[in-house]
C-alpha cells in the first residue's frame, strides 16, 4: 500500500499576510481542477486565512472530501539548526525568530511528520492533500530526500505549485514531483522565479 501526500502552497496573498489576491484565487481554482480526479480522503490546511481560502477553493472541485484546519499544517519554523551548520544568510534568517518560535516549530514539524507521512487504515492506496506554507513543504521534501535537517531552507515553492511524496512501508519515501506548476499559466507562476525570466505581466 502506498500513501500519496500532495503538498500545495497557498495562493498568492495581498498583502503577504492577508487574504488571497484575485490572482491567488485563480491559482487555487486551477489547482482544484488539477486535483479533481485524485481520490483524496482528506484536505488539511493551516489556520491562516490564505491557506484556508486556498483549501476551500480547491475543495469546491472535490465535493465530499472532508476539509479541516490543523496547526500541524501551519506556518512555522520546522527546525532550529545551529548557526555554524548554515550559510551566514540562512543563520541570520533563523536568528530572527523568537526563542518560542524556535522551540515550538520543531515540535510541530515532528508531529506533522508523524501524522501526515503514514498511511491510514485500509488495504488500498491512500491520498491526502495539505494546503500549507513554504517551510513545511520544504521540510517534508527535505526529509523525504534524507537531506540535512536544515535543508528546508532554500527549497522555495511557487504559490499553488504541487509537490507529491509517496510513502511505502519498508522503503524510503519517493519524491514524485516537486514545485509542479504545469496547471498554472505563465502569468500565475512568477513566485520564486528570477526576475529575468518572469512574464512581463507577472
Amino acid at each position: 500500500m502506498t500513501h500519496f501526500l500532495y503538498l500545495v502552497r497557498h495562493g498568492e496573498a495581498a498583502p503577504h499576510d492577508g487574504p488571497l489576491s484575485p490572482a491567488g484565487e485563480q491559482q487555487a481554482r486551477l489547482t482544484g481542477r488539477r486535483l479533481k480526479d485524485v481520490p483524496l480522503s482528506a484536505i488539511h490546511h493551516g489556520p491562516l486565512p490564505r491557506a484556508a481560502q486556498t483549501a476551500s477553493l480547491i475543495a469546491a472541485c472535490t465535493p465530499g472530501v472532508p476539509v479541516s484546519a490543523s496547526d500541524l499544517a501551519g506556518d512555522y519554523l520546522p527546525s532550529d539548526p545551529a548557526p555554524d551548520e548554515l550559510p551566514p544568510s540562512y543563520a541570520s534568517f533563523v536568528a530572527g525568530f523568537s526563542a518560542d518560535e524556535r522551540a515550538q516549530g520543531p515540535r510541530l514539524a515532528a508531529a506533522a511528520t508523524d501524522r501526515f507521512t503514514q498511511a491510514g487504515p485500509g488495504n488500498g492506496d491512500s491520498h491526502e492533500l495539505i494546503v500549507t506554507h513554504n517551510f513545511l513543504i520544504g521540510w517534508l521534501v527535505s526529509r523525504a530526500l534524507a537531506a540535512p535537517s536544515w535543508r528546508w531552507l532554500g527549497l522555495n515553492q511557487m504559490n499553488c505549485a504541487l509537490s507529491v511524496i509517496a510513502y511505502r512501508t519498508g522503503l524510503p519515501p519517493s519524491l514524485i514531483s516537486f514545485n509542479d506548476a504545469g496547471h498554472l499559466p505563465p502569468e500565475l507562476r512568477w513566485n520564486g522565479f528570477p526576475a529575468a525570466v518572469r512574464p512581463a505581466s507577472g
